[in-house]
């Protein structure tokens, strides 16, 4: 009975020792994104003029009526107003439209255009199914050397971090500067940092490849997604 109770008393010892270490390695992690990327969060005014090839637009949810839901609205203005301001000449928009039915850069590209965006200035990834997708196809599909990119404050550290490990040079816009995030937001982008951590350590295959297609000319020719095979 001695070794029996002893030998569950090492397994809850070890245990909790793996908890511990589990819980230090995530925390570094975000650590490590967080504090990588901390200089390259600006306002935005300081980047008109620079040499930046796209403002980058990281996809979120859409409501069922077709607009935006708040969250995406705030990413486009935005974008929007940096585009306007001068600081890149595209604006190159990633989000879901995997499926048949759901069209997150379809919603995204016509709120554009209804405020003064040029379509052939609009490039469509239909196929940024998460964030660290969308910046692995930045590199490789997309063909990007410098982007801004735009999103939540708590979001767009990790944005940054994805592209700057594919060996873009990026900066980051908040999207919605002063806005306080929820307990479950917070827990679920810690939980996110630790994944793209990982994957892009490993340099994991996005879930969708494309044929290269730069983001140069008329933009228009992304907008029907099978122009991305």
């Amino acid at each position: 009975m001695r070794r029996l109770i002893k030998f569950i008393g090492t397994l809850i010892k070890l245990a909790a020792t793996f908890v511990v270490l589990v819980a230090f390695a995530a925390i570094a992690m975000n650590l490590i994104v967080i504090s990588s990327t901390w200089s390259d969060i600006v306002d935005g005014d300081e980047l008109v003029g620079g040499e930046y090839e796209c403002i980058f637009v990281l996809g979120c949810s859409v409501q069922a009526n077709g607009e935006p839901s708040p969250a995406l609205k705030s990413r486009l203005d935005k974008a929007i107003e940096l585009y306007k301001a001068g600081v890149a000449p595209k604006i190159l928009m990633s989000g879901d439209h995997s499926g048949k039915y759901y069209n997150e850069v379809g919603v995204m590209r016509r709120y554009a255009e209804a405020n003064g965006v040029p379509k052939a200035d609009i490039f469509l990834d239909h196929y940024g199914v998460s964030t660290y997708d969308s910046m692995n196809r930045a590199k490789t599909v997309f063909c990007l050397k410098s982007i801004v990119v735009v999103t939540e404050g708590y979001h767009v550290g990790r944005g940054v971090y994805g592209a700057k490990r594919f060996g873009i040079n990026a900066k980051g816009v908040q999207s919605d500067k002063g806005t306080r995030i929820t307990a479950k937001t917070f827990a679920r982008e810690f939980v996110a940092r630790c994944k793209d951590f990982v994957f892009c350590l490993l340099k994991v295959e996005p879930q969708y490849s494309s044929a290269e297609i730069p983001v140069v000319g008329d933009g228009s020719i992304t907008h029907d997604r099978s122009s991305l095979p």
